[in-house]
């Protein structure tokens, strides 16, 4: 039974640390922020056709500022780096993600962000996109 136990244990940190491809050293400290298959309304996140094309960009919206509708046609991740976000779907459900916090945004979904804080919200968003895809469509009110 032991034998079983120890070679479950050692199975286990041999794929564990497969996970990062930095491990935790006495220098080097690992932390994960995020890892998901679904954005946070709960959609499964489908890569675009072609060539793959990462974009990162970081965006700053002024207190009581608002990203007006939008949608992105390919997946997208980040992190809150200061401030306060919400996040508002067309049909009704919101999201408040604050400064520490990641998420895998929406795909193929119509949202608007505001900042409800006092300070700037600074968000750092990396695209998963395709070359000669747009990764982002402003929407008018009535879309």
């Amino acid at each position: 039974m032991n034998q079983v136990i120890v070679v479950s244990c050692a199975l286990f940190l041999s794929f564990s640390s497969a996970l990062f491809a930095i491990e935790t050293s006495e220098t080097v400290k690992v932390t994960p922020v995020l890892k998901t298959s679904q954005s946070w309304d709960g959609a499964l996140l489908k890569y675009p056709q072609g060539q793959a094309e990462i974009t990162g960009v970081r965006i700053e919206i002024a207190p009581g500022g608002e990203t007006g509708w939008h949608l992105h046609p390919v997946p997208s991740f980040g992190v809150v780096l200061q401030g306060q976000l919400e996040i508002k779907l067309k049909n009704g459900k919101t999201n408040v993600v604050k400064a520490g916090d990641a998420l895998a945004e929406v795909v193929n979904t119509a949202h608007s962000g505001k900042n409800i804080g006092n300070e700037p919200v600074l968000l750092l968003i990396f695209y998963a996109g395709a070359v000669g895809q747009a990764n982002s469509a402003s929407l008018t009110e009535g879309n």
